[in-house]
Parts: structure tokens; sequence; C-alpha cells
């Protein structure tokens, strides 16, 4: 078992911190073989990403990372979620970044130091909709995929602003989504989306690293004829399946005993 990060003594004593003790949930075997295996069918590109929300890239792959054709890398991801809602997640993005460290840090008790949003008092604001927490929104985050702790600026945006169709936000394969433009060592722009599936949801998870605002439109910030280095995607594919696991597990209790607490 690898260490856990560092707690306060303040942290110790919340209500949350039995979760910070536990075993981390143990990540299935088929996805850890996908580790040091990139997939050579890549994810549906990040110009189709409408296809993503709307359930019509299974031609693509869903489970692995890679290098797409124009070097941008690709992780996809999908996790069984029982007795979880959509509701508890449209409220765990937001009440993660907020409030002690200890929330981010359940997450991933390995490898999460600390999320924070640049507009708590956004966040916290009842009469925002569970669903509007994160947009337009910064989170700043300190996490470690692999390669040491590393400082990320997550720039949530709505669907819309993302460029998704609006319309496909509630319907079969999206009940709801997270999006976000990433800045760090790696830039990167990522979805989240959920949908009921058997006791609980299916949540999938799409990064296409590479890409980052370029005069104020999402493109490709590589420089032409480079490519992301595979050990990128490998490393946040690795770590993607562990902390989705992970926060599968805790949750439904999670959310039972804080749902009212921002």
């Amino acid at each position: 078992m690898n260490k856990k990060v560092g707690v306060s003594k303040e942290e110790k004593a919340l209500p949350y911190y039995k979760f910070f003790e536990r075993d981390m949930a143990k990540i299935p075997e088929e996805k850890l073989a996908l580790i040091e295996m990139p997939q050579e069918k890549t994810a549906v590109p990040f110009e189709e990403r409408n296809l993503f929300l709307a359930g019509e890239d299974k031609d693509y792959t869903q489970l692995g990372y890679g290098i797409a054709l124009n070097g941008t890398g690709f992780v996809c991801n999908e996790t069984y979620m029982p007795q979880v809602t959509g509701e508890m997640l449209d409220w765990w993005f937001a009440w993660q970044s907020v409030g002690s460290d200890l929330r981010y840090k359940i997450w991933d008790p390995e490898d999460h130091y600390f999320s924070r949003a640049a507009r708590p008092d956004y966040v916290c604001d009842p009469n925002v909709p569970l669903k509007e927490k994160t947009w337009g929104v910064d989170q700043y985050v300190l996490e470690d995929i692999g390669q040491g702790p590393g400082l990320l600026k997550l720039m949530f945006k709505s669907p819309e602003n993302f460029g998704y169709d609006s319309a496909l936000v509630g319907t079969k394969y999206c009940e709801s989504l997270v999006s976000a433009m990433g800045t760090g060592d790696c830039p990167a722009a990522m979805t989240h989306k959920w949908y009921p599936y058997r006791d609980g949801v299916l949540f999938c998870s799409r990064f296409w690293i590479g890409y980052g605002i370029v005069d104020d439109r999402f493109a490709s910030v590589l420089p032409k004829g480079e490519s992301i280095p595979v050990e990128v995607p490998r490393g946040l594919f690795a770590h993607n399946i562990k902390e989705f696991t992970n926060l599968a597990s805790i949750l439904p209790e999670v959310y039972a005993e804080n749902k009212d607490n921002f």
C-alpha cells in the first residue's frame, strides 16, 4: 500500500476523516491490465465530442489510453458506481472544492492534497442549482498522477461554453456532467458524464491531452509535428481508474452524512 498524504489534527477531528482511514477500494484487474497497453483505437476526437454525450461514440475506445494521429493524448474510463445517483455526483464536484482540504483527500488519500474553488461563495450559494455549481468556476488542485505532486488549474465550463449541445444533457446517455480545461505541465480538456445504469450510475471520463484555449477557442496547443509522450496519458489513466474506483466506494455514505453541509 502506498503512503497516504499528510493530514492535520484539525482534519482528523472532522466526521469524514474515517473515509481517509479506510483502505482504498481495489481496482478491477481488467483495468490494471490495461496500464501497460496503449490502445490502437483512439478516443472520439475532441472536435466530435458531442458524440460522447449522445452515446454515439461506440466505434471509439471506451476504456484505456493512447496517442491520437494528431499527436494529442487521450484517456477513457468507465466506472460503474452502485447505489450512486446523479445528484450525488453533481453535489460531489462542488462539495470537494470548498471547506476542508480533507474533502479532496478522502477521494484518493494517496495522491490528493487539495482542491480549492476560486469562487467558494458561488459554490456554497443555496440559490445555485447543484448542476451549475462548477460552471464558470476555476479550481486549483494539487495532486500526484505519477510524476510527483503537481499544481493544476481546472477551468470549469457550462456544457454550452465547452462546446456541447446543451440539448444532449438530461438525455439517456448523459444525465449530467462536468467539463473543464486544465492548465499545468500538460494542458488538457476533460469531461466526466454519468447516467443511470443498473442500480446506480455509469460514470464515463474522457481526457483530450494537449488541448487548450487559443485565441478564445479550444484547439490543440502542440507545436506542429510534436506528440504527447505516452507516459502522460498512461499516468493519468492509472490515476483515474484509482480515484474513481475509490470514489464509487465511499460516495453514498459521504453524501448521506454531509449533503446539507457545504
